[in-house]
């Protein structure tokens, strides 16, 4: 027996939009389809989430052995922790990869909880989105990326490589004043480059991670429990 075509389908029809119809009845089974979607979608984020947190625990374990061996010594260069600035940034870029396919499956989650779970809950509030059927469909039919790789890296340097960066900054500059008898501007020369170049290179870098982090813009992960939605929340209510 088959189905009506795709073509022929009234999304509005009730016998295919109410798909969420009885999931949470009492007499709901746990052979129930639409349950068994929400939970492989949750244990996929869950998997994801965990991801992110490997990630995250490397970069802090490698960045306190850096901070460690640079101020065991005098004798130890100070550009050590330069190279930990640059070992944090690979860090970001493989953790913002990783976000961005951990959101894969939050916007999934998010997606049923706003328009199946919450209207099972609560009717009189209706749907978060009318079209959320069709949008869900087409993501399971040809997933994509929901949010671009400067979005990721935004993310993920508000929430934890900020201030990772920050603590190295702060060491570096106690080690080129705090413990070098010369001028701090000279103490930073690496090698045959001028501590001033080295300054500015550090400057421009960390400039351009504050602009990235904090520049004004359209958030587009789903569900991100971000400061500013939570003060609007609060505004609103």
């Amino acid at each position: 027996m088959t189905g009506p075509a795709s073509k022929d389908v009234d999304p509005t029809d009730p016998e295919y939009r109410d798909v969420g119809e009885g999931l949470l009845d009492e007499e709901m089974g746990p052979s129930s389809a639409m349950a068994h979607l929400y939970r492989g979608e949750i244990h996929r984020m869950k998997l994801w989430r965990e991801r992110l947190d490997r990630t995250t625990n490397w970069a802090v374990i490698v960045m306190a052995a850096i901070i460690t061996w640079a101020f065991s010594s005098p004798n130890n260069p100070h550009y050590i922790l330069l190279i930990g600035v640059a070992t944090l940034s690979v860090f970001l870029v493989i953790e913002a990869r990783r976000y961005r396919g951990y959101e894969i499956w939050r916007t999934r989650v998010r997606i049923l909880q706003e328009n199946v779970w919450a209207y099972g809950l609560d009717p009189s509030a209706g749907v978060v989105d009318p079209d959320w059927r069709k949008k869900l469909s087409e993501d399971y039919r040809a997933p994509t990326i929901k949010i671009s790789a400067e979005e990721a890296i935004a993310h993920r340097l508000r929430r934890v490589y900020l201030p990772l960066f920050g603590i190295l900054l702060a060491a570096w500059l106690v080690r080129i004043t705090a413990f070098s008898p010369e001028p701090w501007v000279e103490s930073a020369a690496i090698g045959m480059i001028a501590g001033t170049l080295v300054l500015v290179i550090v400057g421009l870098f960390y400039l351009s991670t504050i602009i990235i982090a904090c520049r004004p813009r359209t958030w587009h992960a789903k569900g991100e429990l971000r400061a500013e939605d939570l003060r609007e929340q609060r505004r609103k209510k």
